[in-house]
Parts: structure tokens; C-alpha cells; sequence
């Protein structure tokens, strides 16, 4: 991304951080019942009011958004979770919108987003896997995905992948949004111990790849990448927050922890994780393409 890029598109998501106001009563997110001790870090950090659970920030999933080429196409959304970034995608205006979610929490949450907006073709979220969606061949033209590849194991990687691939029309797109892990040549003995460290502080078994490594992902089951780009990994630090959030979400945030002293506990511990591997650790996005069918 250049400079102006940057700039522009950091203006954008100071912008639209309020523009989705939508207020999650505790008791409607995904396991609501469990205690913060034992909550995965994503769920956790939306327990605390937090909306962009992204690795990259809303400015880079706008970046990507951008390039994915998304208005006035069928768009299919793999674990759309808060339906932040749906948000973001109806605002775009596609043709038609379907979100993919194993949890029937998050089914409700996107699909009462979803029926507010006008489409031309409509949409909805139905609860399936992302490497089983149940949707038809070339049912969209593009896909998008954001930090759910990353919690899977390689063998899993690849058949989301392939289903994105599989659904996608020829020329179609697949958008996502991952953790990255630099330098490239980064030894196997410190990716192991970011793993490890990761997935103690997230409770969740997060395998961040290289960009090579996503890109060859991506590759293995036929796509081209067309485009990529990566910002800090900035998760838990205040200027980001303040970006994606506003000062108000900041606000709640910081209220919410002072009131929990385990969530506390939990999100310091996490931002310790990051920050001492924040040289290792980037947010990642890649817009990869599914091939035009040749023409005998």
C-alpha cells in the first residue's frame, strides 16, 4: 500500500468506525455461558465490546474489500462472526450477500444485519462449516474470509480453501484476511514457539503462516494471487483501537475490563503474547483468483 493509500484509507476507517452502531447484548454472543478464564480471545475481546477482531485493523479489511471487487456481486462471507465486516460489504451494495457460520449465535446476529438491508438479489446467513457449505458450484463471484483460516489446522486450511474455490465462478475472487508470520525464512523452532505462546494466551490452536506459506495455501487448490498487502499486528494497542473503534468504543472497552478482573487478567496476558512477538507477527491480506475456464 502506498503512502496515499495508507492515508486514505486510514481517513476511511476513522470515518466508519461509528458507523456501526449496533449494540450485542452478552447473553446473544457465541458461548455466553463460559467464563472468561476459558473463552476463546476473539469472543472474549466481543464480550468487552470490541468489533474489529480483525489482525490487520478495519483499514487493511477495507484495503481488501477495494481490491475484492464486491459491488454489484454475489458475495459469500466464510465465519462472519459479529458481522462487522458485513457491514462494510453491504455499505459496498452487492447483488447478493450469504454468510457462513458454524455458530447459530453468530447465524442470528449477521442474518438480522442482513434482512435490514436492500439487495437486489437478497441475502442471508445459514449455519454450516466453511469446507461444507452445502451452496451450489460457481454459486458467487466472490468470497471473503477473515482470521478464521488461521485457527485451522494445514489439512483444514486447504479444504476451505478449496470449497471458497469450489463455489467461486470462474474469474471469481477470494479475499482474506489472516495473521501473517515474517521474515519469510523465519525458523521452525520460533514458529513453534509462537504457536505455543498464541495458543496458551488465545485459547485457541492459531497456526499463523508466512506469506509464501499462505500464498502456496491458496495456490494448491488452483488459485492465483493477485494482490496482497500487511499492516501490524496491533490488535490490543490504543492507537488502533481508537481507529477502529472510536473513543466511545475505547470507552466501553476500557470500563468493561475495569469491571472484570479475569477479562483483565486475560487481555493483558494476550497483549503481552503480542507484543513480544510483535516483530513476528503481521495482519495479512490477499485477494487470490479463481481462473477463467479455457476456451477450447
Amino acid at each position: 500500500m502506498t503512502t496515499t493509500e495508507h492515508h486514505h484509507a486510514e481517513h476511511r476507517a476513522a470515518e466508519r468506525h461509528a458507523t456501526d452502531k449496533r449494540t450485542i447484548a452478552r447473553e446473544d454472543l457465541p458461548l455466553a455461558d463460559r467464563d472468561a478464564a476459558h473463552l476463546p480471545g476473539h469472543w472474549l475481546l466481543a464480550r468487552l465490546g470490541k468489533k474489529v477482531l480483525r489482525p490487520g485493523g478495519l483499514e487493511l479489511t477495507l484495503a481488501m474489500l477495494d481490491h475484492a471487487d464486491i459491488a454489484d456481486r454475489d458475495v459469500v462471507e466464510f465465519a462472519p462472526g459479529l458481522g462487522r465486516t458485513a457491514a462494510e460489504i453491504l455499505r459496498i451494495g452487492p447483488s447478493s450477500y450469504t454468510g457462513v457460520d458454524r455458530s447459530p449465535e453468530a447465524v442470528r446476529i449477521v442474518s438480522d444485519l442482513v434482512g435490514q438491508a436492500r439487495l437486489p438479489k437478497g441475502g442471508r446467513c445459514v449455519q454450516a462449516d466453511a469446507s461444507d457449505t452445502g451452496l451450489p458450484d460457481a454459486y458467487c463471484d466472490v468470497v471473503v474470509g477473515e482470521a478464521m483460516l488461521t485457527m485451522q489446522t494445514d489439512r483444514h486450511k486447504c479444504a476451505i480453501a478449496a470449497e471458497a474455490f469450489r463455489i467461486l465462478r470462474p474469474g471469481g475472487c477470494y479475499a482474506v484476511h489472516e495473521l501473517g508470520l515474517t521474515p519469510e525464512d523465519i525458523p521452525v523452532r520460533d514458529k513453534v514457539v509462537i504457536q505455543r505462546e498464541l495458543a496458551r494466551s488465545i485459547k485457541v490452536n492459531a497456526r499463523p503462516l508466512t506469506t509464501s506459506e499462505w500464498s502456496e495455501v491458496l495456490g494448491t487448490v488452483g488459485f492465483d494471487v493477485d494482490w496482497s498487502d500487511s499492516a501490524p499486528m496491533a490488535l490490543l494497542k490504543i492507537r488502533r483501537n481508537i481507529a477502529d473503534e472510536g473513543w466511545s468504543g475505547v470507552f466501553t472497552i476500557v470500563r468493561n475490563l475495569i469491571r472484570d478482573s479475569e477479562a483483565r487478567r486475560r487481555v493483558l496476558a494476550m497483549r503481552k503474547v503480542f507484543t513480544t512477538y510483535e516483530q513476528n507477527l503481521r495482519g495479512l491480506v490477499m485477494v487470490a483468483r479463481k481462473p477463467l475456464e479455457s476456451v477450447d
